[in-house]
């Protein structure tokens, strides 16, 4: 296709988003974006697109502006990390963008969407960071743009520390920070380099998504991180067998599925030869004492061996963790929402209440006062996390476990709880329904949180972007809804009731009697 059959084929979309009333708005920016990137990349008809668009900027309304910078920055990344035609194109009017971003307040679309944009243009970083300033961005806003403006130093990389945002790990332990260190050692300077990329992309996505709720729905509010401070966990010593004898009837050897004898630091199988270690509380039934595995070498393992990282991760990723996943910026599912839908559905049969995928106990906390501690156990694959769930509830005993093959017996646990969990291990979900629903008594209630994929392939977008190290390489993969109804069908359960706004799927579901 020439130059001039694209500028032919994009000028009547151009010029339909333009002219379009307030009620065709958004479906005529749709056709143009349609046009010019599908799925990240971009097409022939972006370069015309951006030619013709970018002299508008100034003569369209506030709110067509907004959709035009949150174009601008979509196009723009698609040719990161080069900087291509499109880029160069956009960054022509660079002082227009500023000009605008200085003019606006934060209750108005734009400001979002100029934020979105700024952020792809690193060699301008003293021009769009002096405005910021001037701005008064929150700190977290401000430690995103920051980093999304760096350049790598590959003498002394920083890398890997950007979700929810890179002030949140200032206060870094030196034990933390040697880990990183000890972790990017290991890595070859083109895989350095890469999760510099993914770094910069996942901060401007979250810039973007942001930009994209508050052009459609509103001004998102502020994110407070949850006020339990961060501390290293330091978990107590424990009774074995009075803590666990509640639950005996319940474990099962992850290995032959034979009873278990719980003494002081050991739980020992009735049908094999395996042992399983038990430390402050702990029940690992991934390693057995006569193994003598090594996990040192690992780094996940290690990074979970950080004494303060699972409360950071309740303090601050969860919080912002919802808001990208479940598009929660106006708040509205909040820790009291949440505390709240778990008390008035959990409605458990005689046995075990499971906290699965119990994390550092954040919920683990809610399910004691609900039913009495004496009736809970965490189960966790992370031996940090659970150390810090025994720091905040010592009278709740664990258990280091794989979802996948849950050590239990079948028709044995009163209620299963899974909260803002089961999105960390997408490729183990079927499996782990499926073991939910044969553990679970007759009558026993499953209440489940995680979050969907969202239909709109913008937002799809920004939450795909997000890579982490170690994990999510090919982009933060969330679950459809469908799928989700199907593993719980599957699993012999019946979901008796639905909630949650936006992208969050709650629900509650009941092993048939």
């Amino acid at each position: 296709m020439t130059v001039a059959s694209n500028s032919n084929t994009i000028s009547p979309l151009v010029d339909s988003f333009l002219s379009a009333p307030p009620d065709e708005l958004e479906a005529s920016y749709r056709r143009l974006l349609q046009a010019v990137w599908r799925n990240g990349d971009l097409t022939t008809l972006a370069l015309p697109a951006v030619t013709a668009l970018v002299p508008r900027m100034t003569q369209v309304d506030e709110l067509r502006k907004a959709y035009l910078a949150e174009l601008f920055g979509l196009l723009v990344q698609a040719e990161y990390p080069e900087s291509g035609a499109v880029t160069s194109a956009v960054r022509a009017e660079l002082g227009q963008y500023l000009r605008l971003w200085q003019s606006s307040t934060r209750q108005q679309p734009l400001h979002w969407a100029l934020l979105y944009l700024l952020s792809h243009f690193p060699e301008e970083r003293s021009r769009i960071l002096a405005v910021a300033t001037t701005l008064r961005l929150d700190e977290d806003d401000m430690s995103r743009l920051d980093r999304a403006l760096d350049e790598l130093d590959p003498d002394d990389p920083s890398i890997g520390r950007v979700f929810p945002y890179p002030a949140a790990y200032d206060s870094m332990f030196e034990s933390e920070r040697e880990v990183d260190r000890a972790w990017i050692r290991t890595l070859t300077p083109e895989q350095v380099a890469q999760q510099w990329h993914n770094d910069i992309a996942a901060v401007r996505a979250h810039a973007g998504a942001k930009s994209y709720y508050a052009i459609r729905h509103g001004m998102p509010q502020p994110v407070y991180p949850d006020d339990t401070p961060v501390r290293e966990a330091r978990p107590t010593d424990a009774d074995d067998v009075a803590i666990y004898a509640p639950h005996t009837a319940a474990l099962r050897c992850s290995r032959c599925r034979s009873k278990l004898t719980i003494r002081q630091g050991l739980a020992e199988c009735s049908g094999c030869d395996a042992g399983f270690p038990i430390s402050k509380g702990m029940l690992n039934v991934l390693t057995s004492v006569h193994d003598g595995k090594d996990h040192s070498d690992d780094f996940l393992f290690a990074l979970s061996n950080i004494g303060t990282m699972a409360y950071f991760i309740d303090v601050y990723a969860r919080p912002a963790f919802k808001r990208i996943c479940g598009m929660n910026w106006d708040n509205e599912v909040s820790p009291q929402w949440e505390g709240d839908y778990i008390r008035q559905h959990l409605r458990p049969v005689e046995g075990t209440v499971l906290d699965l995928a119990a994390g550092g106990g954040l919920w683990t906390d809610t399910l004691a006062n609900a039913v009495g501690a004496e009736r809970v156990l965490a189960l966790d694959l992370l031996p940090a996390s659970l150390a810090t769930l025994r720091d905040r509830r010592p009278d709740v005993p664990a258990v280091v476990g794989n979802a996948r093959y849950l050590p239990f017996d079948d028709n044995s646990l009163g209620a299963v709880t899974c909260w803002d969990a089961l999105q960390a291990f997408p490729e183990e979900a079927p499996y782990a329904l499926a073991e939910v629903g044969r553990c679970l008594r007759p009558g026993g209630t499953f209440t489940l949180f995680t979050f969907v994929n969202s239909e709109d392939e913008i937002y799809h977008h920004f939450v795909r972007s997000h890579r982490f190290p170690k994990s999510h390489q090919d982009g933060l993969i969330l679950f459809d809804r469908a799928d989700l109804d199907r593993w719980l069908a599957d699993a012999g359960l019946t979901v008796i009731d639905r909630s949650g706004p936006g992208l969050h799927y709650v629900i509650t579901a009941q092993k048939p009697m």
